[in-house]
């Protein structure tokens, strides 16, 4: 029989004995031990939340709860004592300003260590708002937090590919970050020479940046290589291209893969998506977008991959691809009038959509907001000043909103409905268009100013 009763207290669940031993450790252990207890026609458990069960059982059936502080701390007992590693992530997932230092402690207690490490590289991303609130936590969870590096906010001009000779003439071809207390930008590495910028799909995966495709020179060949630089060992690698040669795509990662995302090939934009398994370097055709489409908006939240693609003349639609599916569903439309959304960035469960104003004024946006918990959309107050593409270079880390011209670098809080301006800092002085990303750079290695 694949039914199994769990008690709980004075509470009993009945679960597909598969689903528990796919998704706990603690029930896998227990039926290969065959200890008499999986021969029970109930399962005891004792000193456990049923709550904390429930939220588990749900988890594993593919819902994505949110939850409040109570819910979090029975959730995270039951994930520890099952040795739940979706309930875990799931709470990954849901780490945020308001509930990271419980996230933290509990963890702590509990022992679910990835969540605990997890907590404290985000709680030392936002260090100077919850400085107040950490001086209550234990030394040795405040000296953990210290110990963590955080992330700083990175940028790459757009640049082609470069001989030897060329080199001497490229001294902009280089990888800078800001650093925040002085204000100014730092460079961190310099491009490779068969490396291109333009056109390239770029993002960062598991603290290291990738760059793949890209055209070389005037004619738009395709870059048929992939370059990743690791920021602790201060490397670059060559990696194969994708089976398609594109540029023009948009490159996001997930779980241990990138996403090579439409593009174009031979001036020719196309609706093939590509994916590439870090550990068997590998790279394979996944599910076809809808449509065709280049440099398409796209963003991960909650460990969930969305894009927005238009449709002539006033909708925007969101899909979501499901990995074990192998699938783009649709998730929303958005029909307004000048729709046209350029840029999508995620802050907690919700897409915010850049778009462009009214007549084509893309130098005053519109931010529509899509919360893919409750599917609901709204649309925030007043139009968002774009000087020189700005926003479509928006990075979120913590609560902040960090966007990128020529001329200044400006963040943003998130707070309710609104982007509140928080701080201005100097602009990333190179031409064309901007790559933007988060890194977590050690301490040794900041230290040269930008020329």
């Amino acid at each position: 029989m694949d039914i199994v009763k769990v008690r709980i207290g004075d509470s009993v669940f009945e679960a597909k004995k598969s689903l528990l031993l796919r998704e706990c450790e603690y029930f896998r252990a227990l039926y290969r031990s065959g200890m008499v207890e999986c021969h029970q026609e109930e399962i005891h458990v004792k000193d456990l939340h049923a709550q904390g069960f429930l939220i588990m059982l749900a988890v594993a059936g593919g819902e994505r709860p949110t939850l409040n502080d109570d819910e979090i701390l029975e959730a995270i007992e039951c994930a520890a004592f099952f040795q739940a590693e979706p309930l875990a992530k799931h709470l990954q997932d849901l780490l945020s300003s308001d509930n990271c230092l419980l996230m933290y402690q509990a963890s702590a207690t509990y022992g679910l260590w990835r969540l605990h490490e997890r907590s404290a590289k985000f709680i030392r991303d936002i260090y100077a708002d919850l400085r107040k609130e950490l001086k209550d936590l234990p030394q040795d969870l405040i000296e953990y937090v210290e110990s963590q590096v955080p992330r700083a906010f990175v940028a790459v001009g757009s640049h082609t590919s470069c001989t030897a000779d060329e080199l001497p003439l490229a001294a902009t071809r280089t990888v800078c970050y800001l650093e925040e207390d002085d204000r100014d930008w730092k460079v961190l590495t310099a491009l490779p020479m068969e490396a291109s910028t333009s056109l390239a799909g770029v993002t960062v995966l598991d603290n290291r940046l990738y760059i793949v495709g890209g055209v070389h020179g005037v004619d738009k060949r395709a870059v048929d290589a992939s370059f990743c630089y690791d920021v602790v060992a201060d490397t670059w690698k060559f990696l194969p291209g994708p089976r398609q040669p594109r540029y023009n795509l948009t490159l996001i990662g997930l779980e241990g893969c990138l996403y090579a995302i439409g593009g174009e090939s031979s001036r020719t934009t196309m609706s093939s998506v590509e994916k590439y398994n870090v550990s068997t370097k590998e790279w394979s055709f996944t599910a076809h977008l809808p449509r065709p489409v280049a440099g398409v908006a796209c963003a991960k939240a909650m460990s969930r991959i969305f894009v927005c693609l238009w449709k002539p003349m006033e909708t925007n639609e969101i899909y979501e691809y499901i990995p074990h599916q192998d699938a783009w569903v649709l998730v929303s439309k958005l029909l307004k009038h000048q729709s046209y959304g350029h840029c999508m960035v995620a802050h907690k469960d919700n897409l915010y959509v850049i778009r462009n104003g009214p007549q084509d004024d893309f130098l005053r946006c519109l931010i529509d907001c899509y919360n893919i918990a409750t599917g609901q959309w709204t649309s925030m107050p007043g139009h968002y000043g774009n000087s020189k593409g700005a926003l479509f270079t928006s990075v979120v880390r913590g609560d902040s909103v960090f966007t990128l011209n020529r001329t200044m670098t400006l963040e943003y809080t998130v707070a309710g409905n609104m982007w509140k301006p928080r701080n201005q800092m100097k602009g990333f002085p190179r031409n064309g268009s901007v790559w933007t990303f988060l890194l977590r750079i050690p301490n040794e290695r900041k230290s040269v100013v930008m020329s």
